[in-house]
């Protein structure tokens, strides 16, 4: 990933990246607030001495060049809303062999909730982590959305505060991918601990970086 311009920009502060193991498959779940996001969480993993690899959507990889940069870094094609069986297998692959995988639960940058509270969690980082036998990793990302997202005040001032934080690992309780209650319970709890550190993140970043709203 090319991360070396965003680090040199912003004023990072990443929390819990000794939570990232030193080897074997992890899920990294990360809420969605803008397109620096991936960036975010590419340097985090990289910070713990792993390769991240993200499912990102098909639209990316429509231009020849963006795609050429994306296979090359060993990113995975999705097709949102088809459920996408390639996607999974090749996912799946890469946890079996012992690779990093980030996925943003939401599906799609969120920039509606006026608190930028992530939405919506769909199941597929759950029947992952069911079908693997992998744990999930919730790590939240706060700050972008001033930076680069779909709608809304931008900004590319530079020193700006990007923060991203680890909870703690969610193990999952079952090896039954068709439990969909286990399926279920798994997406609600990854998006639990989500909401709890987006929060935490809102409620501590400097004031004088959060634009006034009206």
């Amino acid at each position: 990933m090319l991360i070396t311009p965003a680090k040199l920009w912003f004023n990072w502060h990443l929390d819990g990246v000794d939570r990232i193991p030193a080897e074997g498959p992890l899920l990294v779940a990360g809420n969605h607030l803008s397109y620096l996001d991936p960036w975010a969480h590419g340097y985090f993993v990289t910070e713990a001495a792993r390769r991240p690899r993200f499912l990102a959507k098909q639209e990316l990889f429509e231009n020849w060049f963006t795609a050429m940069v994306l296979r090359g870094a060993g990113q995975i094609p999705v097709t949102r809303g088809a459920g996408d069986a390639r996607a999974i297998d090749e996912a799946t692959e890469a946890l079996r062999g012992g690779e990093v995988v980030v996925v943003y639960p939401e599906g799609t940058s969120q920039s509606t909730p006026p608190d930028f509270a992530p939405g919506t969690g769909k199941t597929g980082v759950a029947r992952l982590s069911i079908a693997t036998g992998t744990p999930i990793l919730p790590v939240a990302t706060w700050g972008g959305q001033w930076v680069w997202r779909s709608s809304g005040r931008q900004s590319l001032k530079f020193g700006r505060p990007i923060w991203v934080v680890a909870g703690a690992a969610i193990a999952p309780e079952t090896t039954d991918a068709a439990d969909v209650e286990a399926v279920r319970k798994l997406t609600g709890r990854v998006m639990d601990d989500l909401g709890i550190l987006v929060r935490e993140l809102r409620e501590r970043y400097p004031e004088r970086w959060t634009p006034r709203v009206g």
